[in-house]
C-alpha cells in the first residue's frame, strides 16, 4: 500500500491560473463598463465568491485525485499556492492597467476619493483633506499596491483554505 500524496504544484498552477484568469476577465469587464473606479460592495462580494469557489474547487479536486485524502497541511499549502499564483496574475494585470490601459488611473482614483471624502465628511478642514490626500498619494505607487495585493491574497487564501481544509480533510489510514 502506497502512502504517497500527489504533488501540489500542478494544482496550484492550474487553479491559481484559473482564479487569476477569471479575476482578470472580471476586472476587464468592469474596465470596459467603466465601473473599475467605484468600490461597490457587490463587486467585492463577487470577487470573494470567485476566490472561495476556485480555492475550494482546487482542494476538492486534489482530494478526489489523491484517493479521497487531503490533510490540513496540504490544504493550507494548496490554498496559499493558488492564492499566490492568482496574486501574481492580478499584479501583472494591475501593471497593465496602470501603464497601458489607463495611465492616469491613479490620478482619477485620487480625485474621486477626494470628492467622496469631501461629500461624506463636510466638517473636514482643507488642511485635513490635504493631509489625507498626501497620505493616499504616498500609498498609491505600484510597489505599495503590489504588496497590498500579495498580503490580501495570501491572507484571504489562508483563511479560505483553513476553513475548507478543516471541512474537507480526510487522513490516510495508518
Amino acid at each position: 500500500m502506497e502512502n504517497q500524496s500527489l504533488s501540489l504544484q500542478p494544482y496550484m498552477l492550474k487553479f491559481g491560473g484559473l482564479l487569476g484568469g477569471i479575476s482578470v476577465i472580471f476586472a476587464l469587464m468592469l474596465f470596459f463598463l467603466d465601473m473599475h473606479y467605484g468600490q461597490e460592495p457587490a463587486v467585492n462580494y463577487i470577487n470573494y465568491a470567485i476566490t472561495i469557489t476556485v480555492i475550494v474547487l482546487g482542494l476538492y479536486n486534489y482530494r478526489k485525485e489523491n484517493d479521497g485524502y487531503i490533510n490540513l497541511g496540504e490544504s493550507l499549502k494548496l490554498g496559499l499556492g493558488i492564492s499566490l499564483v492568482s496574486a501574481v496574475i492580478s499584479i501583472l494585470y494591475t501593471a497593465l492597467l496602470f501603464y497601458v490601459l489607463e495611465p492616469d488611473f491613479m490620478v482619477k482614483s485620487l480625485e474621486m476619493a477626494k470628492t467622496k471624502m469631501i461629500d461624506e465628511n463636510p466638517e473636514m478642514t482643507q488642511e485635513q483633506i490635504n493631509m489625507s490626500i498626501e497620505m493616499m498619494e504616498k500609498f498609491s505607487g505600484m510597489g505599495t499596491i503590489t504588496v497590498v495585493i500579495l498580503i490580501f491574497s495570501l491572507f484571504f487564501g489562508f483563511v479560505t483554505s483553513l476553513v475548507s481544509g478543516l471541512i474537507l480533510k480526510r487522513a490516510r489510514p495508518e
